[in-house]
């Protein structure tokens, strides 16, 4: 199955529609969706390395834009969607406590969360939620989340056919940490 998935990602990567799909992904992943846009930008830059660097922008400016969905949500919607997505993720104090810290570490917290596996959907709420300045928290999302999926470019690029070999060898293993760094930017988060 595992196998079967890695070879549909990877047609997907080479397809037309994967930049409209990565697109998808990392602007839902920065307000409500659990995948980090990395999953995909992976396996699209191993499949088409000359477009490294388009498909790092793509990931960029449909994450910084995800996360004016994410930042609105929680300005606007708070005690509707955006509470039900935090409590989704089991993070409802770690919000409020977002919202305390934002007066004196707002710029802080915002470029931490975008360049680590702290779920970033959390923290563009929490940023609508505490009314933290709307241009501070987008050119912070622009300086996290850009030098992120950039750097995951640039090393799939230099070093994609070892690293590509490497994951196909073994994927079960590669699968495994993925999902272990998500888990842990969840835990991190929410014992903070």
């Amino acid at each position: 199955m595992l196998r079967a998935l890695y070879d549909w990602t990877m047609r997907l990567a080479a397809s037309p529609q994967a930049e409209r799909a990565l697109a998808a992904v990392a602007f839902l992943e920065s307000s409500v969706f659990p995948i980090p846009p990395d999953a995909m930008i992976v396996p699209m830059v191993l499949a088409r390395p000359e477009r490294a660097w388009r498909i790092a922008a793509v990931a960029t400016v449909a994450s910084v834009l995800g996360g004016l969905l994410g930042y609105a949500i929680g300005y606007f919607l708070y005690e509707t969607l955006g509470r039900w997505i935090i409590e989704f993720y089991g993070l409802t104090e770690k919000a409020h406590q977002f919202k305390l810290a934002y007066a004196e570490w707002g710029l802080w917290i915002v470029l931490v969360a975008g360049l680590t596996p702290i779920p970033y959907k959390v923290i563009t709420i929490a940023s609508g939620l505490a009314a933290y300045d709307i241009v501070l928290f987008t050119l912070a999302s622009i300086a996290s989340r850009g030098p992120r999926f950039f750097l995951v470019a640039v090393l799939m690029r230099l070093f994609g056919s070892p690293i590509r070999r490497f994951v196909e060898e073994r994927l079960t293993l590669v699968t495994t940490a993925f999902v272990v760094a998500i888990i842990i930017g969840f835990v991190v988060l929410r014992y903070l």
